[in-house]
């Protein structure tokens, strides 16, 4: 597993992290199986947010890690808050509750990153910023970010902040690329050309902030997976026939087709089968080439000007 800094922070991540989202109903030997393959896979990134499960995949990872006998010092801990039923919520009150029991629930000290998790329309950018503070001096957020936020929105959360935002994670894989739809194809009067995201891409690689790509395998909003749907069949095929070129999996590819992409995107991978932990690991050993990678972007039904 390739290793990589999370913006310009001193964390040392693994290019690929497990998301934890689905983890909240697995059995206890069933999740052990889960981490212990991925830390032994070189996966030392760990995602999670308050929302999933309503807490109880905090809860199913840190008994698990517990059990396993991994040293917190080794993992990096990443959550997310700011979702509420029916509403979003930036307010310090709720994002210094919020980390409190996302501490109590993952059994530590602190979080080495938390995050934004959509963004509040009704947000006062300088509670937030004395919400951060206070976790970041108390110890128990070490670095933050956010999440499925456009420049704009950043700018205006960081011009009243000391801590510089590390990450912004958003949805990306093959058949959701938004964010580089409009770039390949400037200046031209057609859908594709519709930037809907303020040059996201673009201005975090200038601001050095991490993409960090959620739902990689899915395509259009948690509709389905795209890999062996019949619903892509000229994608598929390119990427099996990769695949057997590679001598690696389907999965592989699609994770080896976001690391390839020289912004460094980590992608987030929320599978809770072991097996295809090991072929997301893979990815970090194959290296595409530049007409691989757009073999398999036109794939996807997208086309060049």
């Amino acid at each position: 597993m390739k290793m990589m800094n999370i913006g310009t922070s001193n964390l040392q991540a693994s290019e690929v992290s497990l998301g934890c989202m689905r983890i909240s109903k697995m059995s206890d030997q069933a999740a052990d199986t889960l981490i212990r393959t991925a830390w032994e896979a070189g996966i030392n990134f760990y995602d999670h947010a308050d929302i999933y499960g309503g807490g109880k995949s905090e809860e199913v990872f840190a008994r698990s890690v517990a059990r396993l006998g991994l040293k917190r010092e080794q993992l990096i801990l990443q959550s997310k808050c700011g979702i509420r039923k029916g509403s979003f919520d930036f307010s310090k009150e709720h994002i210094l509750t919020s980390a409190d029991g996302i501490l109590k629930r993952l059994q530590t000290d602190y979080l080495d990153i938390l995050l934004l998790h959509r963004p509040d329309t009704l947000i006062e950018p300088e509670e937030v910023a004395d919400a951060f503070s206070a976790l970041n001096r108390s110890g128990k957020v070490r670095h933050f970010g956010v999440s499925n936020h456009n420049p704009a929105q950043i700018e205006l959360l960081q011009a009243s902040l000391q801590q510089k935002l590390q990450a912004n994670q958003l949805q990306f894989s093959m058949t959701n690329t938004g964010m580089i739809d409009h770039g390949l194809n400037v200046n031209m009067q057609i859908p594709r050309s519709i930037d809907r995201d303020g040059s996201i891409l673009d201005y975090c690689r200038l601001k050095k902030i991490t993409i960090q790509a959620w739902s990689p395998f899915q395509f259009g909003f948690f509709e389905g997976v795209f890999l062996d749907n019949p619903k892509f069949p000229d994608l598929n095929r390119a990427i099996d026939a990769m695949a057997k070129a590679y001598g690696v999996t389907n999965t592989t590819i699609a994770i080896a087709w976001i690391l390839r992409h020289p912004a460094r995107i980590q992608p987030i991978v929320g599978t809770t089968h072991p097996d295809r932990v090991r072929q997301v690991a893979k990815a970090c050993d194959v290296a595409l080439t530049r007409p691989q990678w757009y073999e398999l972007y036109c794939a996807a039904g997208n086309t060049l000007p």
